[in-house]
């Protein structure tokens, strides 16, 4: 699959606004647009998560990190692992959630709609989904 950038879909939900970028069978990447006011409470979810920061500043925690990153800087979340960004600076970043071949791990579509968007603003617990 090839998604053009005019052909990217424009979301917001709970306030915080992203793209759509691609979507496959079992991964999606998106472009999150945070604003300053933004956040991302500590979850989990069943796929692994890596990410790459185009612009702003977010303070990363999970396992053994608590980092702040900036532009040029990526990340590698493992599978159920508890994280959280905090916003300390408006900006983009490219969050991608890579499914698993296991048929009870859930949906990675539905797994990364609740971390980027959902959660990004606090609105959810994520229980719904599987994800906490």
């Amino acid at each position: 699959m090839i998604v053009k950038s005019e052909n990217a879909e424009f979301r917001e939900f709970y306030g915080v606004q992203f793209q759509v970028l691609a979507i496959g069978q079992k991964s999606m990447v998106c472009k999150m647009l945070y604003k300053k006011t933004d956040s991302v409470p500590i979850h989990k979810h069943p796929n692994e998560q890596s990410g790459y920061v185009i612009s702003g500043k977010y303070k990363l925690k999970f396992g053994r990190y608590d980092q702040i990153l900036e532009s040029g800087d990526s990340y590698v979340i493992p599978e159920n692992v508890e994280h959280g960004f905090e916003i300390l600076g408006a900006g983009v970043r490219i969050p991608a959630i890579v499914g698993s071949d296991s048929a009870d791990r859930g949906h990675p579509r539905k797994a990364y709609i609740l971390v980027t968007a959902i959660l990004c603003s606090g609105g959810h617990d994520g229980s719904t989904f599987g994800i906490s």
